[in-house]
């Protein structure tokens, strides 16, 4: 299975399990990061998850050869990015959180890193935007000049400059990302869960006030930029392992 769990007391450890591809997400994963999900917010004795991923890397993002299936019913794209999460999901990364992976972790309640984590957006250079969430996450998780650059220019932000701007929680040693996810959720489960429950509907009536209005941008945007010739030139380029040659015929379209 891509997507593996196991149970460590109240806690429900998550490992993206693909690590030949980096963790790329396709739809045999997206429907196990759903169902994985599913099962920490259904059964009552699990109180939190660890999401984490296997190999040297967190999450590479979509694999494009393949890429990330349908949004689930529950969890949206990737089975997480547009889940109203229920119980504190803590994302515990190591070495690289790209693209759709940096958006898995911005979809997160809380995060740790290694300190030789990264964290990126790159799918401008692609031809594509950050369509799950990171058009408008990385603009409030992040400064918002910082979010900006990101998104546009795909730069990478160091996990030590990440926890510095407050996108991570806790700094871990590399490689030790899971087990400090794992003492910061058992923090967690230790308290009341009602209180915790409470707590979690009450931030997220905060921070989604704005929701309909940001996933019908990011759909326009998804929906213009893949439609394009620069988004066909970017994952062949990508593909074909060679730099894109943008199409001379790339335009600026009006926006309102």
């Amino acid at each position: 299975m891509p997507v593996t769990t196991r149970r460590d007391g109240p806690i429900l450890v998550v490992t993206l399990d693909r690590p030949d591809k980096r963790n790329a997400m396709n739809a045999q994963m997206t429907a196990g990061l759903d169902a994985a999900l599913n099962l920490l917010e259904d059964e009552a004795s699990l109180r939190c998850a660890v999401l984490t991923g296997a190999g040297q890397g967190f999450c590479a993002g979509t694999d494009l050869a393949q890429w990330a299936g349908d949004p689930t019913p529950r969890g949206g794209p990737y089975g997480i990015a547009g889940r109203t999460l229920t119980k504190p999901v803590i994302a515990a990364v190591e070495g690289v959180a790209a693209g759709g992976g940096m958006e898995i972790v911005l979809a997160c309640t809380l995060v740790v890193a290694g300190q030789s984590a990264t964290f990126s957006l790159p799918e401008t250079g692609l031809g594509l935007v950050a369509e799950c969430g990171g058009l408008f996450r990385a603009l409030t998780a992040l400064p918002r000049n910082v979010g900006t650059e990101l998104l546009l220019t795909g730069a990478s932000l160091s996990a030590e400059r990440a926890y510095a701007l407050g996108l991570v929680n806790r700094l871990a040693p590399d490689g030790e990302a899971l087990p400090v996810g794992l003492r910061l959720a058992h923090e967690i489960a230790a308290r009341s869960p009602v209180a915790t429950a409470e707590s979690m509907s009450a931030m997220r009536a905060v921070t989604a006030r704005h929701d309909d209005t940001d996933w019908a941008a990011t759909h326009r945007a998804k929906t213009a930029a893949r439609a394009s010739a620069d988004a066909r030139e970017g994952v062949d380029a990508f593909l074909s392992r060679r730099p894109p040659h943008w199409p001379a015929s790339s335009s600026l379209s009006r926006r309102t």
